[in-house]
Formats: structure tokens, sequence, C-alpha cells
């Protein structure tokens, strides 16, 4: 009897210890926080951004300086981040396919945890949309979905427009897309949270904000957090010197806005928007970003008022990078670093309170394993080289040693991003790693379904830029009799892929 008693007790324990997520995600947002900025802070670039929630928590978490996603674009990014595992993996290469449909039946974190016996919960943009994710992959929530869409912005956002400043009067009745969302997670919080409390049932709880991307409608507060004055225009507004043309976008996402297309810009290549375009476009994207901040701090603000901040795990990412006339490119789509580079960071009670930031570099898939660790769930297993069949595993490494170590000798030393093209001779895909000092990308022929493999032979570019000389990424070298042999030995990596750079154990 007192051998049974202590057993209930251990695992009422072990339940109430059980610690909650919450799973917040950003669209379109690069690293462009103060917290990510250095000592000469601020940039003569851009002004101080005003972003004291995403600030505050990053005080209290890990931030990971030097994230990047697997590819810049929405979807096959947050698949990606969503199931632990590579586009090569996942085969979702668009804004169109779905995994389980075309890579898999792989489970996402959110399942993951539901299948752990908590509670999930979603609204606004987790997974992308629609068909790429069967509307919100149903599978992965306890509860229905939900999404205020993009009619909830109808009230003010009638002409196509790239940009848009809410005057303060029109919300007094009325709510944006974002609110509406963050509304419903605070709601759900404060539903979830006695259960929660008490270690019957925790719960893991996706709030995703559209915010910053386009188009970039926003009240008019968080437009005046930045007078014209202020705004910059970006330092390099042209090409890399000899990029190989397949390594350009024509950014035809802003350019499908009837305000930009009535410029009848190109897209083309050191082509150009004029300049108050492009400081227009600047300040609506920054006022964009501190409107999520403001949502973001209303939710996580919630979180602390029911008493569940110390037993609450709290991670944030936004989906990719973005260009705002950096290179004279826009919007994502790219291997640029700039596209690639996101920011993201995990509070773990207990383990990041008193914050830790790391230069090592580290990926997007890295995420599922680090939550679960963190929570105590059963350790993801590494994907074999063939995991169609295989509901569980990851192509990741969980962040956890990074949170007791932030400079560790043995994490891993190259991280990998890539991006499609498609042309009149098929199909290219652009294989990117990132090293301490270099990016190297090969554009290469790419052999889609039923192999999903490159033909490293057929190579139509090749790019290297030294960030140590050139973190703007303005000068490919790969074309420098100089740098031959570097290039041979980065080639060499490159080809060797993610799994010879994983950390050494």
């Amino acid at each position: 009897m007192i051998l049974w008693v202590t057993f209930l007790l251990l695992a009422v324990t072990s339940a109430r210890a059980r610690m909650n997520v919450l799973f917040l995600v950003s669209d379109d947002m690069r690293p462009e926080l103060s917290i990510f900025e250095g000592p000469d802070f601020p940039s003569p670039v851009h002004p101080p951004m005003h972003s004291p929630n995403l600030d505050a928590l990053a005080r209290r978490s890990l931030l990971l300086k030097r994230a990047h996603v697997q590819q810049a674009v929405c979807s096959p990014s947050r698949s990606s981040l969503l199931t632990g595992r590579r586009p090569d993996t996942t085969h979702v290469y668009n804004l169109q396919d779905y995994w389980r449909v075309v890579g898999g039946n792989f489970t996402t974190i959110p399942q993951y945890f539901k299948e752990n016996g908590y509670r999930t919960i979603g609204s606004g943009k987790i997974f992308h949309p629609g068909h790429a994710s069967d509307n919100n992959d149903p599978i992965s929530w306890t509860d229905p979905y939900f999404e205020a869409g993009t009619e909830a912005n109808a009230f003010v956002y009638k002409d196509k427009v790239s940009w848009m400043n809410v005057p303060m009067d029109l919300l007094k009745n009325n709510s944006l897309q974002d609110t509406q969302n963050a509304d419903f997670a605070i709601k759900m919080i404060r539903e979830a949270a006695p259960q929660a409390r008490s270690g019957e049932r925790p719960f893991f709880i996706a709030q995703g904000f559209h915010k910053p991307h386009l188009p970039f409608v926003a009240p008019q507060m968080f437009f005046d957090m930045y007078p014209e004055s202020s705004i910059s225009l970006p330092a390099n507004p042209y090409a890399p010197d000899k990029m190989p043309d397949i390594a350009w976008s024509s950014y035809g996402e802003l350019r499908n806005y009837v305000d930009i297309a009535k410029l009848n810009a190109s897209g083309d290549i050191n082509s150009t928007l004029p300049n108050d375009v492009i400081l227009g476009l600047r300040r609506a994207y920054y006022s964009a970003l501190s409107y999520t901040d403001y949502e973001l701090g209303r939710v996580v603000k919630e979180l602390e008022n029911q008493g569940l901040a110390n037993n609450t795990i709290i991670s944030f990412w936004g989906d990719h990078g973005w260009q705002l006339g950096e290179h004279g490119e826009w919007c994502k789509h790219t291997d640029f670093e700039i596209a690639t580079h996101a920011p993201m960071m995990v509070h773990v009670p207990g383990l990041t309170d008193n914050g830790i930031m790391t230069e090592e570099l580290t990926e997007f898939v890295d995420l599922f394993p680090t939550l679960v660790e963190a929570a105590g769930l059963t350790a993801l297993d590494l994907c074999p080289e063939n995991s169609t069949n295989v509901l569980v595993c990851s192509e990741g490494n969980s962040l956890v040693p990074l949170m007791k170590d932030p400079a560790s000798p043995n994490w891993k030393k190259t991280v990998f991003s890539q991006y499609p093209r498609s042309a009149d001779n098929g199909h290219q895909m652009g294989y990117s790693m990132t090293t301490a000092k270099y990016r190297y990308t090969e554009w290469v022929k790419f052999d889609m379904k039923p192999l999903y493999k490159p033909d490293w032979n057929k190579v139509y570019g090749v790019e290297l830029y030294d960030h140590i000389k050139d973190p703007e990424e303005n000068y490919n070298l790969a074309y420098n009799s100089a740098e031959k042999k570097l290039v041979s030995e980065l080639r060499k990596e490159l080809h060797a892929g993610w799994r010879a750079a994983r950390p050494r154990t």
C-alpha cells in the first residue's frame, strides 16, 4: 500500500513537472532587433528598432545570433522546422506541396506534443495555410484551429498596395488580423491555465503572426516610432560583383502590388526602385515589425498573468530573413545570407533565465529536438538516410548543449540552406553552406521526383563570400584564381553535406 501511494505521488509530481510550451512565430522577420546589434548600435543603416518585448524575451532566452533557415520561403521553411527535416527530405520546395503527400507522413512538433498528452492549440500562421498543410495540418491539434484570415483587414485594406499605416481612430471598433489572432491565443491561455497549473494537462499553444509579411499594414502608432527622417537607403544597392545570374530573384512578390506595379519595375539585376519608394517600404517594414512585437508582448504577458511563466518554455522564430533593397533585392527567394538568416530564441525556465547568447551556427531543424529535450519528452532519433517511412526523427540537433556552454567546441561548425530555380533546361538547386568565415554556394542541376538529388557535375554558378572582410556579401570570390584551393576545399565539404558536419559527441 505504501509503495502504491509513493508511486502515485511520484506520478503526480512528474505530471506537474511537465512544462508547457508557448510557440511563437512571425512571418518574414529578419533579425532586425536591437538585441541583435553590437556595441555600435544604433546602426547607421536603419534606425533603432522598437522591439521591447522580443528584446525582453531574448534577455532570458538562448538567443541564437547565427540561426539559418533551410530554405528562404514560407512553406518550405515551416515544413522543415515543424517536421525537423530538411527540404530534400520533406520534398517541399514551393507554396503548394504538402509534406505528408510528397515526402512522408512525418510527425510535426505540435503533433508530437499532442501524442505525449499535451493539449495543442494553434492560431494565426504556423503552417503555411491551404494545400501546403491541408489547411493547418488538422492532425497536429487537439482543438479546432483558429485563423482570423486576411478578410479581418478588409475594413482598412481594400486596394492591393504594398503598405498602409492605419489611422488609430479606425481601430476603436475593429482590429487587424494579427490582433484578432493574438486575442484568441490569450483566450486559450486563460482557458488552458487551470489544468496546466494543476499538472492535469500541460499545453502547447502556438501563435503565428502574419507581420511583417507584405503588405506592411500596421497601426499609425507604430509608424510614429519611425520618423521619415530616421530612415536610410541600403548601403549596398547593387548586386554582388561577379554574381551568377541564377542567384538573382526578380522579386515578383513585391512587384505584384499595385503601387509597385505602376512603376514598371523590371526586377532585373542592378535595376532599382525610386528612393522615396525604397524609404517608404523600409519604414513600413520596421513599423510592421514593431506591431508584431506589441502583439507578441500581449500574449507573453497573459502567460505571466496566469502564473505560468516559471513552467512554460517559450520559443520564438521568424520563418526566414527578408531583403529590403540590399543588393537591389527585395523579399526572400534567394540564397544570400540576408534571406536565410532569421531570428530564433528559446526560453527554458531555470536554464536560460539569465540570458545566454551564442555565436555558434545553428539551423531551424534544431528546434524540434530542442523543445522535446527541454520538455523532458522521449528524445528524437537521428533520421536515417531514407526516412520516408519513419514517423518521428530529426535531421537537426538539440540546442540544449548550447544553453550549458554557448561556445561549445563540440558544436557543428557548418550549416546548410538551399533554394530551387526552374528554367527551360529543367530544375536547378542552389546549395549553400555557411562556416565561421565563409558562405559558399553551388547552383547545380537538380533531379526532382522520384530522385530529389543534385547532379554536382552540372554547375550553373558558384558563389563564395568572405564574411570577415565582406559581411554584406558584395564580392563573389569564387572565380578568383587565388581562391581556387579554398573553393576546392569548400566544395568537398558542401558535397559531404549536413551529416558530415554534425556536432562531435
